[in-house]
């Protein structure tokens, strides 16, 4: 059994899809590990409280933006989502259906040969990871990733098989997104109910100037 420091990653390679596959048997679900692989490439990386602090901030926050806007969706965590085809493996910090939501609607069991991939995943850079991901997202074909790395909220959509950085989200096209980044920030002070309670207004109030 591997042994990862908190905070680290390792990175292994010649990994034939069969032993990623044994590891995830061996790792299990209940785990903070998460890995990545990219065509015998093996990364596993063990994430800091502070990663998981900010993932779960935005997490809540892409939520409430989605509730407040009254959109359909659904969240499936850090999903293991995968196929051999493509040698290819992520397990991203958080990933969200919106436009496909209704396709995907009461599933549990996913094959990305014939569901489609998740609308929004997010990485958060607080632990550094050896492996790029992005390669990986675009063979599976996610068509949008937010990456939020030391205060800075990056949005990309998939153009031609590649990422292109851009301000406008494909899940809320009508909604500046980057604004919501003080609200990351006064998560620590204002604590979780509070900072909930004011971005909901403010998303309200945000939705209700673009329709006047």
């Amino acid at each position: 059994m591997l042994t990862v420091p908190l905070g680290k990653s390792i990175l292994l390679e010649n990994v034939s899809w069969q032993e990623f596959d044994n590891l995830l048997v061996e790792l299990g679900n209940t785990r903070g590990a998460r890995v990545a692989y990219d065509r015998g490439l093996l990364e596993i990386i063990v994430p800091l409280p502070e990663h998981e602090y900010f993932k779960g901030a935005i997490a809540d926050l892409v939520q409430d933006l989605a509730e407040v806007l009254e959109l359909d969706y659904e969240t499936l965590g850090s999903t293991t989502w995968k196929r051999q085809d493509l040698l290819a493996g992520v397990e991203p910090d958080n990933c969200f259906y919106f436009q496909n939501e209704q396709l995907i609607s009461g599933k549990l069991d996913f094959d990305l040969r014939r569901d489609p991939p998740p609308d929004l995943v997010l990485e958060i850079d607080v632990t550094s990871k050896s492996l790029n991901r992005f390669p990986i997202y675009a063979r599976l074909g996610v068509p949008e990733i937010w990456r939020y790395d030391n205060g800075n909220l990056e949005i990309y959509q998939l153009q031609d098989n590649t990422y292109v950085e851009t301000n406008v989200s494909l899940a809320f096209p009508q909604f500046p997104v980057q604004q919501i980044l003080p609200f990351i920030a006064e998560h620590r002070t204002m604590g979780k109910r509070k900072m909930r309670l004011a971005f909901r207004d403010w998303v309200r109030e945000k939705a209700k100037g673009s329709k006047s």
